[in-house]
């Protein structure tokens, strides 16, 4: 494969893993990650692997149903892949124990991931969710990251 390709076939795996998460899909993200992929830092009581995301992805679909990520910058440097992106959406549901305010939220991820054999096996994620808090009038009632 010539860089061009792998670039390119790189940022297409990486789209689809941010599309995974924008759907809530289960499925999909098992067609991008690893079986053993690691998410850096991962949920209370995770095991590696895309099932670690199954309670996360119900608890989003209930915060957030209409939650979008938009990549505003792909960085690819052999194996590894840095993302600066915006999440965005209408807080439906419970979101750390703030009850639903209807109100729009754009907040800020960023995250750098390792491919191995065309899968991200890693991924290390921080949220500004402290821009949440600000934009939805009160701090979380529960640390626990949906």
């Amino acid at each position: 494969m010539t860089p061009l390709t792998t670039e390119s076939a790189t940022r297409h795996t990486i789209e689809q893993f941010y599309h995974a998460f924008s759907a809530h899909d289960i499925s999909l993200l098992r067609q991008v990650v690893t079986a053993d992929w690691e998410y850096i830092p991962e949920p209370p009581g995770a095991a590696p692997g895309p099932e670690q995301m199954s309670k996360v992805f119900t608890n989003i679909a209930t915060a957030l149903p209409d939650m979008k990520i938009t990549i505003l910058d792909l960085l690819i440097h052999g194996d590894r892949v840095g993302v600066r992106a915006e999440v965005s959406g209408t807080q439906t549901g419970d979101l750390l124990g703030i009850p639903a305010t209807s109100r729009q939220v754009r907040f800020a991820i960023h995250s750098f991931h390792q491919l191995r054999d065309g899968m991200v096996a890693k991924t290390w994620h921080i949220e500004d969710w402290l821009s949440v808090f600000r934009q939805l009038g009160e701090p979380p009632k529960r640390f626990e990251v949906f």
